[in-house]
């Protein structure tokens, strides 16, 4: 038996990436993964990975920065197969490069979207069915430009920023219904969205794993970083 074997865990962002390599290896470790995402097309190639080597997935099609759909999502995902176990918020980006200076409003608003309302939406939709059951592990992707500032990148700064203050709130108040939540941090990733990163998606995933698993007594509330 895997680790998550009987556990349903919903990947955000699950069609390429980190989301993908994440999603791959939880349903290796037995459970049933939810891949949500905008592409539909990418969270398939997922499934296909998926089920040929013999794991279960299920595909939704969403924005998760639209509450509508992510309360649609929720309300077809417990009608299909009644509880969620694991949420991974990994949906992110950097967003444009731009000094506050000459950043838009729209832009501002996008890369904040993204990375702080997108991980909001689907938590606060998901939390009553994890309070229900008694039993929740909670996993935001985070990234060092949290505590750090880079030229060009305030917005994302602040995003991630405020990503840790909200789930440092969540690990708090929910600590008392058996609902686990921390953060991941990955390091500088080579992705579709960060062509110039350094590392192999692949290479981080054991900490997320980890931190989906951790048992009653788990630690909660805090940043891991990947090989730390």
């Amino acid at each position: 038996m895997g680790l998550l074997t009987n556990r349903v865990v919903l990947v955000t962002g699950a069609g390429t990436g980190l989301g993908r390599e994440t999603a791959i290896q939880l349903a290796a470790e037995g459970a049933e993964v939810v891949l949500a995402g905008r592409r539909k097309e990418k969270l398939q190639e997922t499934a296909q990975v998926i089920e040929q080597a013999g794991g279960r997935s299920i595909v939704f099609s969403v924005d998760v920065t639209n509450s509508e759909e992510v309360n649609r999502l929720r309300d077809q995902l417990i009608a299909q197969v009644g509880r969620l176990d694991v949420l991974i918020n990994n949906v992110g980006g950097t967003g444009d490069y731009s000094t506050i200076h000459d950043m838009t409003v729209s832009s501002w608003d996008h890369t904040i979207r993204l990375n702080l309302y997108s991980s909001f939406i689907v938590t606060n939709a998901f939390l009553p069915i994890m309070r229900k059951q008694q039993y929740g592990r909670i996993v935001s992707i985070t990234s060092a430009m949290a505590n750090y500032v880079y030229e060009g990148l305030g917005a994302y700064s602040a995003a991630k920023a405020g990503l840790e203050g909200l789930m440092r709130t969540v690990a708090l108040e929910e600590e008392k219904n058996g609902i686990l939540v921390n953060m991941f941090d990955p390091g500088n990733l080579k992705t579709e969205q960060n062509p110039y990163g350094e590392g192999d998606p692949a290479t981080a995933v054991d900490g997320i794993v980890k931190l989906a698993t951790l048992p009653e007594d788990g630690i909660n509330g805090q940043v891991i970083r990947a090989h730390q």
